[in-house]
């Protein structure tokens, strides 16, 4: 038995899975429904999950390049959904020990703005805030920001940079126990304990400080999912959690190692870092009767739905120029996320997989898909934990309320006993039940 313990995160997108909200147990209302949130989330918890975590993409996903006159085609069902940040108050009086992170981009955001929210969400939760740092890898959100196509890769890695060292420096403006409220001498807080940041950088100018005590954890958790070379350089410096798109396990390894070494090279201790890469768990009591399900959710994905949604990661090819049933042809650059183009690559040449079969293999979701009984699954986690290939998962359901279910109430509970998850939650805050670097 190891005598490591996973870390596990649920993520709960809507129609996350592009034909499993079809079925009929599935509640599609899930993308505006605070109720159902609320009961993913306190599932979650039950099962002793360090964190619920939160994307967000501020557009209507498009089909194609902006550039090239695109076309929005299927409906996507991924189009739907909150801010996720308006999400994390109502599920922090909902639960208690769960960490609750949200995606907010460096992009379209201010550090002022982002340092001040999370640091709000850490104490409206009492220290359970985790902040996903991304650059935002879809086109179309730059036309709802004054722009007509994105910031290049580069320069958004170089602002993503500046910005957490910005919204660092606000978390730290405030010293422990600066704020004393004291009544009988008249004195609210101490003034030699609040500090001005006084930032001055290439693209952002911010006096400070914060309009609030030191939070809670100190710093809110950090997550960031880049794999690119600028995004491994930003996870390494910056990040707590990395989450990764990485299918193999000795590639994933490879990638872990490789995060690590770089931590080092920061002066960070590595073993504070967790890599989870990403999974769709697909359970059935059986591993023939997960394989027939898997099958079942597959075929409710429309054809145009794949084609469209693989479309945003093409570097501008039309996918319906091929013949959709021959091979992958190489996909150029892309200003988009790299990590996407490079799994479509790997998946379409190593499975030796056509345009539609690719497409609709991601329309499933673009996560490692662990299909089978709970022990088939549990055992799959574990191999990946003992071959120091992760430090956990990141658990993405296809579909709400039985993708989350499944989960929660029956593959963690064989985790717990095999002994390599937690029973109950022993930390003070999320950084404590993660086991990340910790914050006075």
């Amino acid at each position: 038995m190891a005598d490591k313990m996973l870390r596990l995160a649920l993520f709960l997108f809507p129609g996350q899975h592009l034909g499993a909200w079809r079925l009929p147990d599935a509640i599609p209302e899930l993308d505006l429904g605070i109720d159902y949130y609320i009961q993913a989330a306190q599932l979650a918890e039950q099962a002793k999950l360090d964190a619920i975590f939160f994307e967000d993409q501020a557009a209507v996903p498009r089909s194609n390049n902006i550039m090239k006159g695109d076309i929005y085609g299927a409906a996507n069902p991924r189009s739907i959904h909150f801010d996720p940040m308006m999400l994390l108050p109502a599920l922090a009086m909902k639960t208690r020990h769960l960490g609750l992170a949200a995606t907010s981009t460096t992009t379209f955001n201010e550090p002022y703005n982002v340092a001040r929210r999370f640091a709000s969400i850490d104490f409206i939760s009492n220290g359970r805030a985790g902040w996903n740092l991304v650059t935002s890898f879809n086109e179309s959100e730059a036309q709802n920001f004054g722009l007509d196509v994105h910031m290049a890769h580069a320069d958004r890695y170089e602002r993503a940079s500046e910005f957490v060292d910005v919204v660092t420096g606000l978390w730290d403006s405030w010293e422990k126990d600066a704020i004393l409220r004291d009544k009988e001498n008249g004195l609210y807080f101490d003034v030699s304990k609040m500090h001005f940041l006084q930032h001055e950088g290439k693209f952002f100018k911010v006096r400070g400080p914060l309009t609030m005590d030191r939070s809670p954890q100190g710093r809110p958790v950090i997550l960031q999912a880049g794999a690119s070379e600028p995004g491994r350089e930003l996870a390494a410096r910056t990040a707590d959690v990395i989450f990764t798109l990485q299918t193999d396990i000795a590639e994933s390894r490879l990638f872990r190692d490789d995060i690590r070494q770089r931590a080092v090279r920061f002066g960070r201790d590595p073993d504070k870092i967790k890599v989870l890469p990403g999974i769709t768990p697909i359970v059935g009591a059986t591993d023939q009767e997960a394989v027939d399900f898997r099958e079942r959710m597959r075929n409710l994905i429309p054809e145009d739905l794949a084609i469209t949604h693989l479309m945003p990661h093409s570097g501008g090819l039309n996918f319906r120029d091929y013949d959709l049933n021959g091979p992958m042809p190489d996909l150029p650059e892309t200003n988009n996320g790299k990590s996407h183009r490079a799994a479509i690559m790997a998946l379409a040449r190593h499975g030796n997989l056509s345009i539609l079969e690719t497409a609709r293999f991601f329309a499933e979701g673009s996560y490692m898909k662990m299909v089978g009984s709970p022990a088939t699954i549990a055992d799959t986690m574990q191999e990946w934990l003992d071959a120091d290939a992760c430090d956990g998962f990141l658990a993405v359901p296809t579909h709400f309320p039985r993708g989350v279910a499944d989960f929660t109430n029956l593959v963690v509970p064989e985790l717990q006993r095999r002994g390599i998850f937690r029973k109950e939650y022993s930390g003070r805050n999320f950084r404590e039940n993660l086991g990340v670097e910790t914050y006075d």
